[in-house]
């Protein structure tokens, strides 16, 4: 009987031309961090992120897993196991004008129980973090989770306060032009990152992760020949301290523009995440 009803529900949303994603990896690997991109891309309007409803930057219903106390809390509500939270976020889906709509979560099997609990369809397009992070990216990501307790969450941190005031919440501002195949002009995704209860480690700030993924994109609209070898990112009292190593090949004169890259570099960071650059330092690490 519970196959049938599943069909059936399938059936009914087919009609409706409704299409489930997922986006599937370890937690910590930056899953939220991406799904606005993801988002964009296949043009999803809704997503389903630890607890959550979202649309266009609002929570719509639900609450964050990330406010429980207990790890185990958080795993049964990121699954919807509270009859009162699953109502809501179904009564809510209900309401909706979707056709896309994206399941963020750690494990196949766990993107297709909450597509059952929520009564979506399964699944019919499945993303692996691999396919949208290199794995230096993701092992960023999974080191300041594990040493900092830091989560992303993917509205603007006034939607988090708005639904709960009493949660800490530092806004972060990802300024990109091309990423995943998506191009056209520059765009500024809003995130928030968060310290959850239930992680007693680190402070909220900016990750070193999203700084330098700035950088990198800051150095392609400056000049795309430019290879970013390393970053180190010192944060001492407030302010950054930055040292790029960079590549640039053979025959392109960039020296005498090294002082506007700087500066272009700077700026820009400033602006989009509002936090103090102190200093940057560029060394040419090579010439290729």
């Amino acid at each position: 009987m519970i196959g049938v009803k599943s069909a059936y529900r399938n059936l009914v949303w087919l009609l409706k031309g409704v299409k489930v994603f997922a986006l599937i990896g370890k937690s910590g690997t930056g899953k939220s961090f991406r799904a606005k991109l993801i988002s964009q891309k296949y043009g999803i309007e809704l997503i389903i992120d630890d607890g959550l409803l979202i649309r266009d930057n609002k929570i719509l219903a639900g609450r964050s897993s990330k406010k429980e106390k207990a790890y185990m809390a958080a795993v049964k509500t990121a699954l919807y196991h509270d009859k009162a939270h699953r109502r809501e976020v179904r009564q809510c889906l209900e309401r909706q004008k979707f056709k896309r709509l994206l399941i963020i979560g750690t494990s196949e099997g766990m993107v297709r129980k909450i597509a059952d609990t929520l009564r979506l369809p399964a699944p019919s397009k499945i993303i692996q973090i691999e396919d949208v992070a290199t794995q230096d990216e993701i092992q960023t990501a999974l080191h300041y989770r594990n040493v900092h307790g830091r989560h992303v969450i993917p509205v603007p941190s006034i939607e988090i306060k708005r639904t709960d005031p009493r949660t800490m919440a530092d806004s972060i501002k990802i300024f990109l032009r091309q990423q995943f195949g998506i191009s056209g002009r520059p765009q500024v995704f809003e995130k928030s990152v968060i310290r959850p209860e239930f992680s007693k480690k680190g402070e909220v700030t900016i990750s070193e992760a999203a700084l330098t993924q700035m950088i990198l994109h800051c150095l392609q609209e400056f000049h795309n020949q430019v290879k970013l070898k390393k970053v180190t990112i010192k944060n001492q009292a407030g302010t950054y301290h930055i040292e790029l190593s960079i590549s640039i090949p053979y025959g392109v004169e960039l020296i005498p523009s090294i002082h506007e890259m700087q500066k272009y570099i700077i700026e820009s960071l400033e602006r989009f995440t509002g936090i103090m650059i102190q200093e940057l330092n560029v060394t040419i690490d090579s010439i290729t």
